[in-house]
């Protein structure tokens, strides 16, 4: 067996993306060039409504398939492997004792503690007191919700637990047989971001026994080293270095090259967020959260939005139905583009507001929806769906300017990642609506799993550190907002503030009221 521990042999990282419902594996050499991927699916368990589960040795299963599978595509060595490393989904509970996990996952996509998060908030006065506190009200997605569930709902599991994992500790002790969970990842249940330790005194006032509690772990630290069962299983080398990565939103920020005191970042997917590095510890608001980034000594605020490219996938499944099925056609949103394009900068005064599943920021209501407003006989089609476009650009403006003003942060560009981020059109309106320079890397679609490989590499000291990511991380595109634009978005955006204004009160009455209907 070759002796990692000693030198440092090869020059790629296996990065994985452990997503909702696939695992992508890339290989990545240390200038963040993907060399290839693969790519395995797993599946997600409703038992009962409002429920989401997934058995994690599917995760596994995924990570050593696409592993064999890549070296095998690629022809690479596996004496070139200097390393792997995660990217993965956040907020999920793996109750675990010393021979392995307990039962499946409850993923963060899960629900069920609706009645434990508002027990926590009522411990702390009310919901408005702990958002004070935490930034945010809680949620039935939340971990610590769902760990009081688990003590309340399935006690004899609880009691076995020794302690819990999420889906990147869960990794690192199939691959290393050690039990440890990485900070970013632990700040989403509750960590003191100063002291880098849990908040064990909320833990403790909440009713978890603080000895359930994983050890927590850096990002950038080669955290142990790849068994012989595990290498068998993933075509490694036994001693494989493995380092942990962090959460999804956070490699996006390392991938996207957004690093430094105030840097941001777009992520455009399904839903999409808006990230921010800085070196404080400042107390979330607007229902933007306040977590630890993947480099150790900074913070991340995290404006998360429910529907960014939802919103466009929505449209195009009803009003472009037909040309989705048509086999001429490649790409329906390449049509669409074009479509947009034919229509004048604010779509005739027409407004959409993104909430199709409520929303977590610019603002915190579960009961919004969304709307076009001002719709008239003159509109048509493409104006509709040209508002849908701007419609996520008012939001992501609405965001900038809450973090800029809350947080006092000057945001003078926007870095965007996603699949959202291969429209030029879309990127040149939000370019426009923002007025901020919008800078689109290579690989945008991969940059969470890029980002883990760089947190690898820093690991391994092959690259000197954080920042030095800046000199390596190229633009492929850049859009400048068009100064003849912005009296018309200004004027829009304005309105698209009132109409949250105006109608919440609105949305919280119908939707209450068909929430009473249904149960």
């Amino acid at each position: 067996m070759i002796n990692y521990k000693e030198e440092i042999m090869g020059e790629y990282i296996i990065s994985h993306d452990l997503g909702t419902s696939s695992n992508k594996a890339l290989l990545v050499d240390e200038r963040g060039g993907v060399i290839d991927y693969t790519t395995e699916t797993y599946p997600i368990h409703y038992p009962k409504i409002g429920y989401a589960e997934q058995n994690p040795d599917d995760w596994w299963r995924a990570v050593c398939k696409t592993t064999r599978e890549l070296l095998e595509k690629t022809g690479i060595k596996k004496e070139e492997i200097v390393g792997m490393t995660f990217s993965n989904q956040m907020l999920g509970i793996v109750p675990m004792n010393k021979d392995g996990k307990l039962r499946d996952a409850i993923i963060w996509l899960d629900e069920r503690a609706t009645r434990e998060a508002e027990s926590m908030m009522r411990k702390f006065i009310n919901s408005k007191v702990f958002a004070l506190l935490a930034g945010a009200p809680l949620t039935g997605k939340d971990g610590m919700p769902k760990l009081l569930w688990l003590k309340k709902n399935e006690r004899d599991i609880y009691d076995k637990m020794d302690l819990f994992l999420d889906a990147n500790g869960y990794l690192i002790y199939k691959a290393t047989g050690k039990r440890v969970m990485e900070l970013s990842n632990a700040s989403v249940f509750g960590i003191d971001l100063k002291k880098k330790d849990w908040l064990r005194w909320i833990f403790k006032y909440i009713g978890i026994d603080t000895k359930k509690l994983p050890p927590l772990v850096r990002s950038d630290e080669v955290v142990g080293y790849l068994t012989k069962e595990a290498a068998n299983e993933c075509g490694l080398l036994e001693g494989t270095p493995i380092i942990p990565g962090a959460g999804d939103a956070l490699c996006a920020s390392v991938g996207a090259g957004a690093v430094d005191e105030g840097d941001a970042h777009v992520y455009l997917g399904t839903s999409g967020w808006i990230g921010v590095i800085t070196r404080k510890h400042p107390t979330g608001k607007y229902g933007i959260a306040v977590i630890q980034s993947a480099e150790y000594d900074k913070s991340f605020l995290f404006a998360e939005t429910e529907t960014a490219g939802e919103c466009l996938r929505w449209i195009k499944n009803e009003f472009y139905r037909e040309e989705s099925k048509d086999p001429k056609i490649e790409n329906v949103y390449a049509l669409m583009d074009k479509k947009v394009e034919e229509i004048e900068p604010g779509s005739k005064f027409l407004i959409f507001t993104p909430w199709l599943y409520g929303e977590r920021a610019p603002i915190n209501d579960p009961y919004v929806r969304a709307s076009f407003i001002n719709l008239s006989v003159s509109h048509r089609k493409e104006h509709l769906l040209r508002a849908v476009y701007e419609g996520v650009g008012y939001n992501i403006r609405w965001i900038v300017e809450r973090i800029e003003k809350g947080f006092k942060f000057e945001i003078p560009s926007l870095r965007i990642i996603g699949g959202g981020a291969k429209g030029d059109v879309w990127m040149q309106i939000i370019a426009d609506i923002t007025k901020r320079k919008v800078e689109v890397p290579p690989n945008c679609q991969e940059r969470g799993a890029i980002g883990a490989a760089f947190i690898g590499f820093i690991a391994l000291k092959k690259i000197e550190n954080f920042s030095s990511l800046k000199k390596i991380i190229k633009v492929k595109k850049m859009f400048l907002p068009k100064e003849e634009n912005a009296k018309i978005y200004d004027f829009l955006y304005e309105r698209y503030k009132l109409v949250y204004k105006r109608l919440k009160g609105f949305y919280r009455n119908l939707n209450r009221g068909i929430k009473s209907l249904k149960d």
